[in-house]
């Protein structure tokens, strides 16, 4: 018999995760259908989000050759019926402080350091991008990881290797690399582009790099439509860059620079992100959103 979740401790709640302990070296992380925007947890919650985010999660751990936190499979029996298809037994990590973010194309955050100062995180880019340049080669552009209703802070590698050492900064980095090039290949080949992507790492008890949390997931990444690509304007997404849109618009009458909390979204904008987020896991691995709905029954 499976048991139920309040059989485990609960140990925190992210903005989109709740973690429970199972005993000392593994934990069940569970995928909420909650939803962030501007470092705020919307009112609104996105159906089947979760379980999205998990069949995207798994796909690619399965994808991806780099040690993971998995710790057993997703029908795993400590997994509460409850979540089944939202949750994750993981190994226990000693976490590093720091999002690991991969950029192939500029936009985001990225785009506005560059208008300002010619630099993503203290590289120097060729002059003359634009918002959806392609880069001459991907670059790694570390962020501090921040609290709940904090923002994430760009940082320089050198910055990294104050806190890691040389050693494994330059791990990381490579990994990251690694690791976004393969991801972004594999997407290509299926008529995505993987603008880009942030990835968590842990040490194990050996102190070997383990790649955690989520990972290639809408909500961690930027996926474009390949066909239509066109640098200098915005492009579609299957993410949640969406919502952001909405968030912005005269539509929301919201100010995301007035510190209140975002208002709830309407029911068009939720059918439409689950339909970007179902599209995206669907397009990229190639399997049905249905039958991960049915494996979790």
């Amino acid at each position: 018999m499976r048991p139920e979740l309040c059989t485990y401790e609960h140990l925190s709640a992210g903005k989109v995760r709740e973690i429970y302990e199972i005993d000392k070296q593994t934990l069940l992380m569970v995928v909420t259908d909650r939803i962030s925007a501007y470092d705020f947890v919307l009112e609104t919650e996105i159906p089947d989000k979760g379980r999205v985010l998990t069949a995207m999660s798994s796909y690619f751990f399965e994808q991806i050759d780099f040690p993971n936190h998995l710790a057993g499979g997703l029908d795993d029996d400590r997994i509460p019926p409850s979540v089944l298809g939202r949750a994750m037994v993981c190994q226990k990590l000693d976490m590093l402080p720091f999002e690991c973010v991969a950029r192939g194309y500029l936009t985001g955050s990225g785009l506005k350091e560059y208008q300002e100062s010619g630099t993503v995180c203290g590289i120097e880019l060729p002059e003359g991008l634009t918002e959806a340049s392609k880069l001459p080669e991907p670059i790694f552009t570390p962020a501090t990881k921040a609290e709940i209703g904090d923002h994430d802070e760009n940082v320089t590698f050198q910055q990294v290797v104050k806190v890691l050492g040389e050693e494994r900064a330059n791990e990381i980095r490579q990994a990251t690399l690694d690791i976004y090039s393969k991801a972004a290949a594999l997407c290509e080949e299926r008529g995505v582009i993987l603008a880009d992507t942030k990835f968590e790492f842990g040490l194990d008890a050996e102190g070997k790099l383990v790649l955690a949390d989520e990972v290639l997931t809408p909500d961690s990444s930027r996926y474009w439509p390949l066909e239509g690509y066109k640098e200098g304007k915005v492009q579609p997404s299957f993410d949640k860059q969406y919502v952001r849109n909405w968030l912005t618009s005269s539509k929301s009458g919201w100010n995301p620079k007035d510190g209140s909390q975002p208002p709830p979204l309407p029911g068009s904008v939720v059918e439409a992100t689950r339909s970007r987020y179902v599209e995206a896991y669907e397009k990229i691995s190639g399997l049905r959103f249905a039958d991960w709905i049915g494996s979790c029954v």
